[in-house]
């Protein structure tokens, strides 16, 4: 098993932000906004990386989740429709590690828009994989993969060598860039890493993903603000993890003296109605008399179960998850209730 390595990557090009000599390597984030973006950040930071995070200029974008640490960080604009501006961004901030996370990262958006979602999700991969081959070739870059490319699963567990199965446009993009990064590592030698992601979870997540919208739902009925939520298909089942963990392991891949792509999961699945329980249980609560299923939160074509074996995660990185699935659905359920506290008592 290979030991975490302490700090930075040794022998790594001395890129500080100002240009003077120092080993404070340069890392560029895109989706630095996003629930593993900023956990990413924050980790690198504690590992004395100067954090460069890429977010597209719009007047929606919402720095909610990267406040705390923004002025140790800088910001730049850029798209992935846009491959002039990725090129920018890498010459002007010359990046040893290229982490990218942006995408339309919501499965039932992905229906709604499924072309928005295969220009960014797809297509936005191959336009940072040929920026990083026109700027610099020595970059080393992880993928964000997905356990969704697995979809209608033909095994299980589901492993690095698992068929991909994608069951949605946003899955179906997923399958795009990880190939894409494939292709890309084996064609031109890149340092290039997919990490296949299974369902990873936190405070941060948006309220638009069903662990969220449970929590967050659980906190507003106990504190008397509804009565109820409405969720789909309480029967689906997921390999359920905490995003710090899998961060980790992102920055762990782009350590290894060579590419490879990583399953990272807990091993263990649980399902929607799991979910429920533990997290209206949490705070006396029967989920029974507080959930309703609704059709219209049903998938056009569902993924019914999924579960990572993370054996070469384990082996080559040394990687595991320190969270269990009950203390991440009370975590949540805890840190919901805090702000909406707050929220009333300001």
């Amino acid at each position: 098993m290979v030991a975490e390595p302490e700090g930075p990557r040794v022998g790594l090009p001395n890129r500080s932000r100002d240009g003077h000599a120092g080993w404070m390597p340069t890392a560029l984030i895109t989706g630095i906004t996003g629930q593993d973006g900023s956990y990413l950040a924050e980790l690198l930071l504690s590992k004395g990386y100067d954090v460069v995070g890429a977010h597209r200029r719009s007047s929606t974008v919402t720095f909610e989740r990267i406040a705390h640490f923004a002025d140790k960080i800088t910001l730049v604009a850029a798209d992935l429709l846009d491959e002039s501006s990725l090129i920018r961004v890498l010459r002007d901030h010359q990046p040893s590690e290229v982490y990218n996370l942006a995408a339309q990262s919501f499965v039932m958006t992905s229906w709604a828009q499924p072309v928005l979602t295969g220009e960014v999700t797809a297509l936005g991969v191959i336009r940072l994989l040929d920026a990083i081959l026109m700027v610099d070739p020595s970059i080393r870059f992880y993928q964000a993969s997905s356990s969704e490319m697995f979809g209608k699963v033909v095994e299980s567990p589901q492993t690095e060598h698992t068929p991909f199965y994608p069951r949605s446009p946003y899955g179906v993009a997923k399958v795009y860039g990880h190939w894409a990064t494939v292709n890309y590592r084996e064609s031109y030698q890149l340092h290039a890493s997919s990490g296949i992601l299974f369902n990873h979870e936190s405070p941060r997540r948006g309220l638009e993903f069903v662990t969220r919208k449970i929590t967050n739902a659980v906190a507003r009925i106990k504190l008397g603000l509804d009565d109820h939520v409405s969720l789909g298909n309480l029967d689906a089942q997921r390999d359920w993890g905490y995003a710090p963990d899998y961060v980790r392991a992102m920055w762990l891949m782009l350590q290894q003296p060579g590419p490879a792509d990583y399953v990272i999961a807990t091993g263990e699945t649980h399902s929607v109605r799991e979910f429920c329980e533990i997290a209206f249980g949490h705070v006396g609560l029967d989920w029974e008399r507080h959930v309703r299923v609704e059709d219209r939160y049903f998938r056009p074509a569902e993924v019914d179960l999924l579960i990572g074996d993370a054996t070469r995660a384990h082996e080559v990185l040394g990687w595991k998850p320190e969270v269990s699935f009950e203390d991440l659905v009370r975590m949540m359920v805890d840190a919901d209730l805090a702000m909406l506290e707050n929220v009333s008592e300001s």
